[in-house]
């Protein structure tokens, strides 16, 4: 039982360690100066996810009558977390090179990926809304680590606020299903939960909360402000680690448990869906800070995930991990750049790229390169993602939905390629000067153009991930 302990719940474990070493080393003052501390921390962290890496097929059983469970699934699920996080990591040395809470930024950092694993990992719902508070608090606390700016005590108080009202609401869903089912174990609420009308209610109240946390239409008024006023990394890793958690989650404990309602949240996400990647469009197209314009820009992509998730059958949900893989190369390639820009020259504006070629060439290809793959234009693995989440969704046989999906593609195609007119086509009296970006930004950026230019042409990615949904 000992032995079953430490090696199905290694990955949290060793995170626990992870913390705990940080712990020390911020009561005992270790490290004199931040770049020691940033090697020596990246050093283990890379060592963290190639354990992971070497793991992901041995780890699969359950510990505490089921609460947690362990497979190959979420194996692989969390090694996506561990890459997004390292990636985002490595853009961020130069600014965390020189910020002074550096110990309790990786504590914070360390203990939201923790809580999302276990939100993966979890069995029943208590372990899951655990899971979920210890991966959302620390994430308020990250969004005001900038402490010199209003903008991000601001974003922080907003984010706290309302991501404890989506929590509430999701908590008292989940007592009504206590109440209508006597249990929270997933297991036994696949057979129990009915269309009764107190579990209707329960299923909307749930549905509320998670659709806040991926940031969808009607639930979205906070993402553009919280991600403004955030640091760079925190906005990169709200944009994409926080958000694929959610899919990886839907797919194990939402899809599964109401399998009985079905009918209800399909139709939810039917309209969900159109909403949520029509409003972020029009909104993205207004947008003049670069953080804005990427906030309205994953809220449509969290509807293009939500089309391929509302099929409820395994190629949807491959799709949909699919997908999520190469936004977050994509956003994390994007914001390579991006935040290289704020750390060398404080901008943050649109129309701060105006002629970003003259002067970086190459950076000025990887945020083109990255844009494509968000706008989905071939042959960049964005493309196939999108290809493969229409495939997916036209299985539901709603053609009006994917007509008007395949529409707002076209649209999103305008605000994507205006940041790429203004690098490349627009001349400015004073274009940015020489961008330096740092060894470890480079090599973040590196994995993700590859990754983007990779995965879109060789399909054994998806093949992989179909089959551990099918197992």
């Amino acid at each position: 039982m000992t032995l079953d302990f430490f090696r199905l719940m290694y990955p949290e474990l060793s995170l626990i360690l992870i913390i705990f070493t940080l712990l020390i080393i911020k009561i005992f003052d270790l490290f004199k100066q931040n770049q020691s501390l940033i090697s020596f921390f990246n050093a283990i962290f890379n060592f963290y996810f190639a354990s992971l890496l070497f793991s992901i097929n041995i780890n699969s059983g359950e510990l505490f009558n089921g609460m947690y469970i362990s497979s190959s699934k979420f194996a692989f699920e969390k090694l996506i977390l561990t890459s997004g996080t390292l990636l985002i990591l490595l853009n961020s040395a130069v600014w965390l090179k020189n910020h002074k809470h550096l110990p309790e930024f990786y504590l914070l950092l360390v203990s939201s990926l923790l809580g999302m694993q276990y939100m993966i990992s979890s069995g029943n719902f208590l372990m899951f809304y655990l899971g979920l508070e210890l991966a959302s608090i620390p994430l308020a606390a990250l969004v005001n680590f900038d402490l010199e700016k209003k903008k991000s005590s601001e974003a922080a108080m907003k984010m706290i606020l309302l991501s404890a009202f989506a929590s509430g609401i999701m908590l008292f869903g989940i007592s009504l299903i206590y109440g209508t089912s006597g249990s929270l174990d997933f297991d036994i609420l696949q057979t129990s939960i009915n269309a009764n009308k107190l579990n209707i209610i329960a299923l909307i109240f749930i549905f509320s909360g998670f659709a806040f946390k991926i940031s969808a239409v009607p639930f979205h008024f906070w993402t553009a402000d919280v991600y403004e006023g955030a640091p760079f990394a925190i906005t990169a890793f709200l944009s994409t680690i926080s958000k694929a958690v959610i899919v990886f989650v839907f797919i194990s404990v939402l899809s599964p448990i109401f399998n009985n309602l079905q009918f209800l949240w399909s139709n939810l996400l039917l309209i969900i869906i159109p909403l949520t990647i029509f409003i972020a469009n029009i909104f993205a197209l207004r947008q003049r800070n670069i953080k804005r314009f990427i906030a309205f820009s994953s809220i449509a992509q969290a509807g293009y995930i939500l089309l391929g998730l509302s099929s409820n059958n395994g190629l949807g949900f491959a799709s949909s991990i699919f997908f999520v893989i190469i936004y977050l190369l994509s956003n994390i390639g994007f914001f390579a750049v991006v935040s290289a820009v704020s750390d060398s020259m404080g901008k943050e504006e649109i129309d701060d790229y105006k002629g970003f070629y003259k002067n970086n060439k190459k950076l000025s290809w990887a945020l083109a390169i990255s844009l494509f793959s968000l706008a989905g234009i071939p042959p960049t693995a964005g493309f196939f993602g999108k290809i493969f989440l229409i495939t997916a969704g036209a299985a539901t046989n709603h053609i009006l939905l994917i007509a008007f999906v395949a529409l707002n593609m076209v649209i999103s195609l305008f605000y994507y390629l205006n940041i790429v007119k203004k690098v490349f086509v627009d001349s400015s009296q004073a274009p940015l000067a020489d961008v330096k970006t740092g060894l470890s930004a480079k090599v973040s950026l590196i994995i993700c153009l590859a990754g983007i230019i990779i995965i879109g042409l060789n399909g054994a990615l998806l093949e992989y991930i179909t089959k551990l949904i099918n197992l």
